[in-house]
């Protein structure tokens, strides 16, 4: 005899054997016992999660001649009929290719025709969601006054699709996704029964995996016993099998990002792409790593929302404390954008290199909730005393563009012997001055580290009293930014690089809903004005 899939071998055949769904087996089983069976019933959910099994189930019991506690008895001649598949009771129609107006029409003419035995017929159409508006339309008067005899069951994964008019119709049951530890539980029975030995932590990760679905997890622990046949079933051969990735290196991962060391987050993708692992399932689990780490920052007492052993808890929880919860929020939107991108995506290992780029270097993004985290690493390379390269050179350090002129002025004056002295005998600026600051306040900026130099890009520049500059910002955020202390100085400390002496600078911003020109002078536009020199 042919093999038969975990699956299908233990499939419940008495209610008491579905796991997970209480709620639906206690109310149809209280409805059998006081003979109060609905016409029409509605069973949904995401896949593997009992519908078609429940009805089934259901069928043999209304049918069944010595029900037990509202369960068939699984021993009489109708409940062996039926599970057998050759009873002309129970009628199971694929909604997904029989969808159309004709086939409704054929259940609509077999309905009247009583049941050669037992006491119910019962059509379960599955997939319902998939029937055509007039398939809809055609079975609405039968669903709505049914021969006493007959019993619609309609299963669906995707109720929102169906129509108001059929959802009135019926009794409506919502089958919720099983646990981890209901799946875990359910696969070490059948674990025992076929006398295969795994480990606890192999079992709960399958059970993690199937996302609620107990067939997916039988599926999936299936595939797992056949690939590792006869031998005792564990950890590392589940993530081998599956594709999956070890939590200690996502860790790994978060904190070479972190430290903003792209060498080795890309040498950690080399590595799992060697190994074969799935990449958009280490986007999911890494999804779900960010996850579990905002939940330990931001609350406390989560063991058991986050479901790891204490071993890992510790290490979240010394993670959570290097990270901020702005900065979980950008890499889950990151990485929740990547995960719908790599299901279509021929290049997956460059959309993930590039995602994981970003997260290292917040001057990729434009999006509003990188900008906290920019200002943070402009900041650590201040606390570090990072030299910044001569203006008009970029390069890269720990996966951040700079570009400024301020430690290599400071490092000249010191070089000088002149110092703090050299500041205060720096003259002040006479307007010829600021006339050749506006003339190369462009190339000036481009000395400027991020993100002070993106919103210098925007300013415009005016003039207040004889020698002191106005650098206007359109927004709210580049003027807070830009007007800083140390962004100021930076900024005067270009400008003193440059021209050899000191410009004061005051940063404005433009008042909401009036033009630049109705308050400030446009300097730019009277400075390069054509000159006539006479003879």
């Amino acid at each position: 005899m042919s093999y038969t899939a975990l699956y299908r071998k233990f499939r419940p055949a008495k209610f008491k054997d579905v796991k997970g769904q209480e709620h639906i087996v206690t109310t149809l089983q209280n409805q059998i016992k006081a003979n109060r069976i609905g016409h029409a019933y509605l069973f949904c959910g995401t896949r593997g999660t009992g519908k078609t099994t429940a009805a089934k189930i259901f069928a043999r019991a209304v049918n069944c001649e010595h029900p037990v506690g509202g369960s068939p008895c699984g021993e009489c001649a109708m409940c062996r009929t039926i599970a057998a598949g050759t009873s002309m009771n129970v009628i199971e129609i694929d909604a997904a290719s029989n969808n159309g107006v004709e086939n409704i029409r054929e259940i609509r003419e077999e309905v009247t025709y009583r049941p050669t035995e037992g006491r119910y017929k019962v059509y379960i159409i599955d997939e319902v969601h998939m029937l055509t508006p007039g398939a809809f339309n055609a079975l609405l008067k039968t669903l709505e006054e049914p021969p006493e005899y007959v019993i619609f069951v309609l299963a669906t994964t995707e109720a929102h699709k169906i129509p108001v008019t059929i959802l009135s119709r019926c009794q409506r049951y919502d089958f919720k996704r099983i646990t981890v530890e209901t799946i875990s539980d359910r696969m070490k029975e059948l674990l025992a029964v076929e006398q295969v030995e795994a480990e606890e932590k192999a079992v709960r990760y399958i059970a993690k995996a199937a996302d609620g679905s107990m067939r997916d997890a039988l599926s999936l622990l299936d595939q797992c016993i056949a690939f590792y046949l006869g031998q005792k079933l564990t950890y590392d051969h589940v993530l081998e099998v599956l594709g999956a990735v070890d939590t200690d290196v996502f860790s790994r991962l978060l904190r070479d990002i972190l430290r903003r060391d792209i060498p080795k987050v890309l040498d950690t993708v080399e590595e799992l792409v060697m190994q074969g692992r799935e990449l958009p399932q280490l986007s999911a689990d890494f999804t779900w790593y960010l996850r579990n780490l905002l939940l330990v920052k931001t609350s406390d007492g989560m063991e058991e929302a986050l479901d790891v052993s204490a071993e890992n808890l510790v290490q979240l929880k010394e993670e959570a404390q290097m990270t901020e919860v702005d900065m979980l929020l950008r890499y889950i939107r990151i990485f929740s954008e990547l995960s719908g991108q790599l299901r279509y995506a021929t290049q997956k290992r460059v959309l993930l290199e590039v995602a994981l780029i970003k997260l290292c270097i917040p001057a990729m993004e434009v999006e509003t909730d990188s900008l906290l985290e920019r200002i943070r690493a402009v900041e650590e390379k201040i606390e570090k005393g990072i030299a910044m390269p001569p203006a008009g050179a970029q390069g890269m350090y720990g996966g951040e563009h700079v570009s400024a002129g301020f430690g290599a002025a400071a490092s000249a004056a010191k070089n000088d012997g002149v110092g703090e002295q050299r500041q205060r005998e720096v003259p002040l600026a006479i307007p010829e001055d600021v006339q050749n600051v506006v003339k190369n306040f462009r190339s000036i900026t481009e000395g400027v580290s991020e993100p002070v130099r993106s919103y210098l890009k925007k300013a415009r520049l005016s003039l207040d009293g004889e020698n002191r500059l106005l650098i206007v910002l359109p927004d709210s955020m580049g003027t807070a930014i830009v007007s800083r202390e140390d962004h100021k100085k930076e900024l005067e400390s270009l400008i003193e690089q440059r021209i050899g002496k000191k410009v004061e600078l005051e940063i404005r911003q433009m008042e909401e809903g009036r033009p630049f020109e109705d308050t400030f002078i446009d300097i730019e536009k009277k400075i390069h004005m054509k000159i006539i020199v006479e003879e």
